[in-house]
């Protein structure tokens, strides 16, 4: 284990009542290494690192590199020195990102109230969720199920009243665990830390509180207000008192709405072939229609893009008749867009469909009398068998070739 929370009895009972711990940190663990084991499986319960690049340092480490002392930072020359048998993989921001952006999916799906701190954490606030899902610790256990089972890495959730305490319970809930510190138990829990276990108090200014005798949680509610200001100045010494006494007012501040998300293709070779670009416009219309549901998102407007071979670009967009999440409504408003092209007067390099004017729940329109939901519904029921059984389980003939495999468009 890490210097985090070392000082804490691993095996206490901090009990179960969480009605005032509306707060949740879930961390995923060693991220970028539990990304690459999806990869390379043959590599689990090895010592692995991933690193490089110009600073040449160690980016995550497994535990069992971790036992060899080979930490985040530290040079590669000394993890192979500390660790002779560690496997160095170098790292792939891009597939770490999508692995971030499914699991910020899966948390956007239990509540709007998501504040992404990094690419392999974020806190959740779930006040406002228990009627749909339960207590926060049903929550709790709900995420950490789905992202093992839909993305494939251990995640660690922490769960308090404030954001600093859940921060240092998903700590001590590494690796693979999760943990819950009721409200009114919060002051037992930090009072077995070291001042150098507060979210935010680094090595140096622990060592200044130390020459002063100030080493714990206790040594830093003892002290005067006025010394650890003296100390670490004003700032700084007003904040490590607040965090000893479980004074962080710090709501979850969730990211900013998007306006609208899109997917383009770009062709191997630029085409003229009508057929083939609808392909590619039902794929990326489906692509679409998937993530708004996945985020309890409708499209009050599609847009398309055209690039031609001359690389100029046409755009144009229209209003739905009526706010919508489904691949099939997506595409059908992206083809009367595309067939005010035709005909085409020169080839097509790109095109792109875009879900735009997003709205975020179904309460704030008035859908028709008569619309016609079917195509939304069976969406969603594949959505459910490509969860369960895997993304190439199910999908839509058309975008396969008449021998069974990808044309390039299907996902």
């Amino acid at each position: 284990m890490s210097r985090t929370l070392r000082n804490v009895n691993m095996k206490r009972d901090w009990g179960s009542d969480d009605s005032q711990t509306p707060i949740l940190h879930v961390d995923m663990d060693a991220f970028f290494v539990s990304a690459e084991l999806l990869r390379n499986p043959q590599l689990r319960g090895k010592p692995v690192a991933v690193g490089g690049g110009e600073r040449g340092v160690v980016a995550a480490a497994s535990y069992e590199a971790r036992r060899f002392g080979v930490n985040s930072a530290l040079p590669l020359f000394r993890a192979v020195r500390q660790c002779p048998d560690l496997i160095i993989l170098p790292v792939d921001m891009r597939f770490y990102r999508e692995l971030s952006r499914q699991i910020m999916d899966i948390f956007s799906q239990f509540t709007p109230a998501v504040e992404q701190i990094s690419v392999d954490e974020a806190f959740l606030d779930v006040r406002s969720a228990g009627k749909l899902f339960g207590s926060p610790r049903d929550i709790a256990v709900s995420l950490r199920r789905r992202i093992k089972r839909e993305v494939g890495v251990p995640a660690s959730v922490g769960i308090a009243n404030t954001k600093h305490l859940a921060k240092l319970a998903s700590a001590y809930a590494k690796p693979d665990g999760m943990l819950l510190i009721p409200a009114h138990r919060s002051h037992d829990f930090l009072n077995e830390l070291s001042v150098g276990d507060l979210w935010g108090i680094g090595g140096r200014s622990a060592e200044k509180l130390a020459r002063f005798g100030i080493t714990s949680v206790p040594d830093v509610l003892a002290a005067p207000a006025r010394q650890l200001q003296k100390i670490l100045g004003t700032a700084l010494g007003g904040k490590v008192l607040a965090l000893a006494e479980n004074k962080d007012c710090r709501e979850v501040v969730p990211r900013k709405c998007e306006k609208s998300i899109g997917k383009e293709h770009t062709f191997a070779r630029d085409t003229d072939s009508v057929p083939e670009i609808l392909r590619a416009i039902l794929a990326e219309s489906h692509f679409l229609g998937h993530r708004l549901r996945s985020r309890n998102m409708y499209a009050s407007a599609v847009g398309i893009k055209v690039k031609f071979a001359d690389f100029t670009c046409v755009t144009r967009s229209a209003a739905a008749a009526v706010p919508g999440f489904s691949g099939a409504d997506i595409y059908r408003s992206a083809v009367s867009l595309f067939d005010r092209l035709l005909p085409l007067k020169q080839k097509v390099r790109l095109v792109g469909v875009k879900a735009e004017r997003l709205t975020g729940a179904a309460s704030e329109f008035q859908p028709a009398l008569d619309a016609d939901d079917r195509s939304g519904r069976i969406e969603s029921a594949l959505d459910e068998v490509r969860r369960k059984f895997g993304a190439k389980s199910a999908g839509f003939a058309t975008l396969y070739g008449e021998d069974g495999k990808n044309t390039g468009f299907a996902f």
